[in-house]
């Protein structure tokens, strides 16, 4: 008998164990390189912005409250619509060092890497999106401060307080910060170039414009008030209006023209306690912070009447469109959206949408305007037994508006896709925040206080069965966005 040693297999076996330990090998890489083959960036990233600890490619920040005493900054992934990694080893992403009781307000600037969330306790924190991080704070004001605006250039950040009744400037390039008082001021907004600064006051048809006085000269005559008292630096003034036909009503915005020509005040009319809203178009040239001796120019150039309604624009391309409520005969409002030719400066017939107060108005993938609203069930849609949800979808090329989620609260058999806490079966609640999912086709929405996504091309929601949070969520944003438009 021939000794056989134990090594000595014949073809068959060593093509069989070959393909054994190649098959283990395989799997132990696949292992050991997993967060790698799922979550693999480029070699040249999108404006060589770093890749970020999650290594998410299409980041969702939520904004978060718990009962309103405390907060955070959630991270989803928006190309799977997962809150985890894919192999789920990793629940959940968040920002690190952020806490906030109520962050209601995402300022996002992903050109720059960066964003601001604004708390109700007053407080401006910067995120660091290539840390993932709360990178300290970038001012601090009143509490229960209802709007405040920041310029691209980052060299200021302005807010608005009715309860302390101030226009707050923080000069970033002095490191100093003036609070001008002007009663009942609850909104500010500036224009990208940091050059007109615009203020407007609760229940009042002025509108108020900052000016930042040369070295030693005194305060006009004109201004509300100046501030360092003795050796003042900013002062906030009116808006000059027309004395033969004024057209400013309850202004309560302003959309500034990407040439840096002209403000469109928008003016609520009715739906604000006044009279007839409307669009002013107001030179930006006249209200620059630097044109600071009076007698100041008349800044106003036209005006147009809006029947529908406007309390936020948006324009794209020769067009503005106008969300706003229009008052029924029985008392109650109904939401409209108008398009406004600015070649013309004639608005089209006013087209139906959500009811409620409209502060969100974004333009994503195919051909699509999304309008989000609050306080939508108490408006003429509800009354009139229709879907009174708080999203619209306009398709820009039909021209046809539909509300989301398509529910018919008169058919028992209809109800909400993905129901909040509310256990509504018709109605989600406030949308509060919105963002659009770049080339995705999709955008997510902080939508009666959980995470709802959309799909852009027929407004069909996506399961938000991986995507809702723990809590309340607030508002949200798109921080790998090409542009600073997104939001």
């Amino acid at each position: 008998m021939k000794n056989r040693s134990p090594f000595t297999q014949s073809p068959c076996s060593q093509f069989a164990c070959g393909l054994l330990i190649a098959i283990a090998t395989l799997a132990l890489s696949s292992c050991h390189s997993a967060s790698y083959y799922y979550y693999k960036f480029p070699q040249f990233t999108f404006a060589n912005r770093p890749i970020p600890p999650s290594k998410l490619a299409n980041r969702v920040m939520v904004s978060v409250t718990v009962n309103g005493t405390q907060g955070s900054l959630q991270i989803l992934d928006g190309l799977r619509d997962i809150r985890s990694n894919v192999q789920n080893t990793i629940t959940s992403f968040s920002i690190s060092g952020y806490s906030a009781a109520f962050p209601f307000l995402i300022l996002n600037f992903p050109e720059e890497v960066h964003g601001y969330v604004f708390s109700d306790d007053g407080v401006l924190q910067t995120i660091d999106y290539s840390k993932e991080t709360a990178a300290g704070a970038a001012g601090t004001f009143a509490a229960k401060t209802p709007s405040v605006a920041v310029a691209t250039s980052f060299n200021h950040v302005y807010a608005a307080s009715d309860s302390t009744g101030q226009l707050s400037v923080l000069d970033k390039t002095t490191g100093r910060g003036f609070g001008l008082n002007l009663p009942n001021v609850y909104k500010v907004a500036v224009n990208d170039g940091d050059t007109v600064v615009l203020a407007m006051v609760r229940n009042s048809n002025t509108l108020y414009r900052l000016i930042k006085l040369n070295a030693n000269q005194p305060a006009p005559a004109a201004s509300v008030d100046c501030q360092p008292v003795n050796l003042p630096v900013y002062c906030v003034v009116p808006v000059p209006d027309s004395t033969t036909k004024p057209s400013f009503d309850r202004p309560i915005g302003a959309y500034f023209s990407l040439d840096g020509t002209t403000a469109y005040i928008l003016n609520c009319g009715r739906e604000c306690g006044g009279s007839t809203a409307g669009v002013t178009l107001v030179q930006q040239g006249a209200l620059t912070i630097d044109v600071n001796t009076p007698p100041y120019p008349a800044a106003v150039s036209n005006s147009v009447v809006i029947p529908g309604g406007v309390t936020t624009a948006l324009a794209k391309g020769t067009t503005l469109y106008l969300a706003g409520q229009q008052l029924q005969p029985d008392g109650l409002f109904a939401g409209r959206l108008t398009l406004l030719d600015l070649t013309t400066l004639t608005p089209g017939q006013p087209i139906p949408i959500s009811d409620g107060n409209h502060s969100k108005l974004l333009f994503a993938d195919d051909n699509t305007l999304w309008i989000g609203s609050q306080f939508c069930a108490t408006g003429e849609r509800q009354k009139q037994g229709l879907n009174y949800n708080c999203l619209t979808r306009y398709d820009l090329g039909a021209g046809t508006a539909q509300i989301f989620p398509n529910v018919n609260p008169q058919d028992p058999n209809s109800s909400v896709p993905y129901p909040n806490a509310n256990q509504n079966q018709y109605y989600y609640g406030d949308l509060t925040g919105i963002c659009w999912v770049q080339n995705l086709h999709k955008v997510y929405a902080a939508y009666g206080g959980q995470v709802h996504a959309f799909n852009t091309a027929d407004g069909s929601e996506i399961n938000n069965f991986f995507i809702t949070v723990q809590g309340i969520a607030l508002d949200v944003a798109y921080m790998d966005a090409i542009t600073n438009a997104d939001n």
